[in-house]
């Protein structure tokens, strides 16, 4: 069975006991790394492999011995709670005997979580995990986790009552960290907040925030263009990059954006021609931003970014961070609605 974004989030949250195996594949093996920790964690608990509790092997070790497998699956541990077998670095080659093991499968036996690259449609592996009824598939893509996976990431933490405005400056930090640094931040938050009853604020989340490198300007700049003020703040604190290189980051982002609205085929078939391309999740939230903002508004966008270039470039002293943060500013303070 194929697993949705939204019902992943909740299997990997709280596996079901009769689901026999689990297939985790992606592009980015950090994410799918990550991804593998945390089902782990919620199969055998925090202490599965030091309790023995958990099986290590390969798909080369399936090649040697193809019923390592199944034995592994059968075998009875020293200690009570639920066994995993982690089978990883797994390719195609490995499907007959997966496919194997998840028949033989009993209720009792030790849950089998298998992580491979990334895996087309017509994989043997992935058509394994999405056919069989005892076993589930998750892609790990490499979109900004959600709402709900914010959530989960620090009720781990435990922090579990941020108020929205610190929800909003965490969130803006999942769209510009990658996964590990982000799971890093939020450990780091928790142990900063530790003791502490009072709610999650958005001055906690800016103690603790990891400088942006410079692949976190256009996330930065895409927050702006959503509207949402609130999490600049704490966002742009966070940028290791100059204010230049922000106000560079912005005019190519809207200019994108402008070349989409005024496209006389449609904003989808205007981002269709961006150079370099746009994708996916990307793809669908520019056409988002570009539709509310109209080609009017993004005119007085444009203007703004070249005048705080000018500015910037002039040979007269000024406060650089400061005219950068207020470009982010008043783009994100455009009114939105159509034309």
């Amino acid at each position: 069975m194929k697993l949705a974004a939204r019902d992943a989030a909740r299997f990997l949250a709280k596996p079901d006991p009769a689901v026999a195996g689990v297939l985790l594949y992606g592009v980015d093996a950090m994410r799918v790394a990550l991804k593998r920790a945390a089902l782990v964690e919620a199969l055998t608990g925090p202490q599965g492999a030091a309790e023995m509790r958990l099986e290590r092997m390969t798909g080369a070790d399936l090649r040697r011995e193809p019923s390592a497998v199944v034995d592994a699956l059968k075998a009875t541990g020293f200690f009570a709670g639920r066994r995993a077998v982690l089978v990883e670095e797994t390719g195609d080659a490995a499907a007959p005997t997966l496919k194997a093991a998840l028949e033989d499968w009993r209720p009792g036996d030790a849950a089998l979580v298998v992580t491979a690259g990334d895996l087309k449609p017509a994989s043997a592996l992935r058509k394994l995990f999405e056919a069989a009824k005892s076993a589930v598939a998750i892609g790990v893509y490499s979109d900004p986790p959600g709402r709900d996976e914010i959530e989960a990431t620090l009720a781990a933490a435990g922090l579990a009552r941020p108020d929205r405005e610190a929800f909003a400056a965490v969130e803006a930090l999942a769209q510009t960290l990658d996964p590990g640094d982000f799971a890093q931040f939020a450990i780091k938050l928790g142990l900063y907040k530790r003791g502490d009853a009072a709610p999650l604020t958005a001055a906690d989340v800016e103690a603790c925030a990891p400088p942006a490198g410079e692949a976190g300007l256009e996330a930065i700049v895409a927050i702006a263009a959503d509207g949402e003020a609130a999490p600049l703040a704490v966002a742009f604190r966070q940028l290791s990059g100059s204010p230049t290189s922000l106000t560079i980051a912005a005019g190519r982002y809207f200019r994108t954006l402008h070349a989409a609205a005024v496209a006389a085929d449609g904003v989808d078939a205007g981002l269709a021609r961006a150079r370099p391309p746009v994708y996916g999740p990307k793809r669908t939230r520019m056409a988002a931003q570009a539709r509310a903002l109209g080609p009017a508004r993004l005119e007085t966008a444009l203007g703004l970014i070249v005048d705080a270039e000018l500015t910037l470039r002039s040979s007269r002293p000024v406060p650089a961070a400061a005219v950068a943060e207020r470009l982010l500013l008043r783009l994100a303070m455009l009114p939105r609605g159509r034309d």
